[in-house]
């Protein structure tokens, strides 16, 4: 008989969410088979069984659970009767905190049975006018003496007492009318990660790109790619690629900072982390080395790492280790120019929205064109507002250009 713990899968991971049971309480697994998914922070894991027989579930669907815990166990059903009882205590949870901290509050009010009380007696007499119980008095004289003072403060407060308990009850009111919400494991990332970038001190550069030619290039490839590969193809590929060849003339956008070290870590490779909208939250998946693929090849990653977040088959190292990240929100149809956040610990981050119709000036003439506006969110630590510009430039310069990218 063995059991099956949450052990530590790497990443910081501490601890998961029972999201789904794949077999039941009872039944016959098989060794390596997946018998349980845990989400974590990072992704949904699949936990196989260490062996073949039987199964006692220990935890349920919804249980939080630490790194070390048990979460089930797996042998024949004479070994499992033997623990079952164990099993149970093991999986005692501690009181919720709500439950402990009322317990603790009716502790704390339990006076000392011998407790003195040390009052003059003009103070007992004026604590008997004011109907105040001098045991609910601390004295603030020598040795913790009661003054008229302290009997006087607390016959004030009771007078506040009421407007008080019709506070509590408003709050409680309106309590009922609020539903506290839980977060998600990937949502507790999610905070991290912000809050991380938060710390950043951040400046933005926004321009606009002429799209043109890089519209009729889709149009007229984007058919032949779905009918003779298989692949949709998106402005996003062409973005990509014209993005790595930016970082390439501006390498220390492709870096991250050392606070401790007070260094740039500038990388050598070419990992570019797309935001990606997920049923449980944002998730930030890696085309790596994007510098020797294809514009079609990169379609093809993004396609299969999109179904891929969307059924929650995603693994951690498809989402780790971004050199430089691209959030598109042009996808979801919305927005003109947006900042986004850094994904931490990345140097910058590029935003772009939806290539939309629009007047272009060229020559003093204007006419109807197409424009995908942009913007470069960046670690003002690393990088100043002209590097921005100069990084921003070389994107637009390869996308009004994409006939060289397909080269690439």
């Amino acid at each position: 008989m063995k059991e099956i713990k949450f052990v530590d899968i790497g990443e910081g991971i501490t601890e998961g969410h029972v999201q789904k049971w794949l077999v039941a309480d009872g039944s016959d697994v098989k060794e390596d088979s997946a018998v349980l998914q845990v989400e974590t922070d990072k992704a949904v894991v699949n936990i196989p069984a260490p062996l073949s027989g039987r199964i006692k579930e220990v935890v349920k669907e919804g249980d939080d659970v630490k790194v070390g815990d048990t979460l089930a166990f797996v042998g024949t059903p004479e070994e499992l009767a033997n623990i079952s009882q164990n099993a149970a205590q093991h999986q005692e949870k501690p009181k919720p905190a709500s439950v402990a901290a009322k317990e603790n509050a009716a502790q704390a009010k339990q006076p000392a049975a011998a407790e003195e009380v040390l009052a003059p007696p003009s103070v007992r007499k004026l604590a008997e006018e004011l109907k105040v119980d001098l045991k609910s008095v601390k004295g603030t004289g020598p040795h913790g003496r009661i003054t008229q003072d302290d009997v006087k403060r607390v016959a004030a407060g009771s007078r506040q007492a009421p407007q008080v308990q019709q506070n509590a009850q408003q709050q409680a009111q309106q309590s009922s009318n609020i539903e506290r919400v839980p977060l998600s494991q990937t949502r507790k990332a999610i905070a991290r990660n912000m809050e991380a970038s938060w710390t950043i001190p951040r400046a933005s550069h926004m321009d606009l790109i002429n799209a043109e030619e890089l519209y009729n290039i889709l149009q007229k490839e984007k058919n032949e790619a779905l009918k003779e590969l298989g692949v949709k193809l998106s402005y996003l590929p062409f973005i990509i690629k014209a993005t790595v060849q930016a970082l390439k003339e501006n390498p220390k956008f492709n870096a991250s900072y050392d606070k401790d070290r007070q260094e740039v870590l500038v990388k050598k490779y070419y990992n570019i982390g797309l935001a990606a909208e997920a049923p449980d939250g944002l998730k930030v998946i890696v085309i790596r080395d994007s510098d020797k693929k294809s514009i079609i090849q990169i379609a093809k990653d993004i396609d299969e790492l999109h179904k891929k977040v969307l059924d929650q088959t995603i693994s951690i190292s498809e989402m780790r280790d971004t050199s430089f990240t691209i959030t598109n929100v042009g996808s979801l149809g919305g927005g003109f120019l947006a900042i986004p956040m850094i994904n931490y610990p990345d140097v910058a981050i590029l935003g772009v929205t939806m290539v939309r119709d629009m007047p272009i000036v060229e020559d003093g003439v204007v006419k109807p064109g197409r424009i995908l506006p942009f913007t470069v969110t960046f670690d003002h630590r690393v990088v100043d507002g002209a590097e921005a510009v100069k990084f921003g430039n070389t994107i637009k310069k390869y996308l009004e250009d994409p006939d060289f990218l397909e080269m690439l």
